[in-house]
C-alpha cells in the first residue's frame, strides 16, 4: 500500500477540541512535525477533517 507524509504547518491553538484530538491521533505533536502513515480510508478521513492545518505529500 502507498504511504503519505503528513506535516503540521499551522498551530492547533484556537481550534476545537475534536480537531486537536485528530491531530494528536495522526501522531503529530508540535508545529512542523511530520509523520509517514499508510494511505488508508481512516487516515484520509482524519486528514480531511483538519486539512487546513496540514500539508500532505505522497511518498
Amino acid at each position: 500500500m502507498a504511504s503519505i507524509k503528513i506535516k503540521l504547518v499551522k498551530s492547533v491553538i484556537g481550534c476545537p477540541v475534536d480537531q486537536r484530538i485528530t491531530v494528536r491521533t495522526l501522531g503529530l505533536k508540535k508545529l512542523n512535525h511530520s509523520v509517514v502513515r499508510e494511505d488508508t480510508p481512516q487516515v484520509r478521513g482524519m486528514i480531511s477533517k483538519v486539512k487546513h492545518l496540514l500539508k500532505v505529500e505522497e511518498v
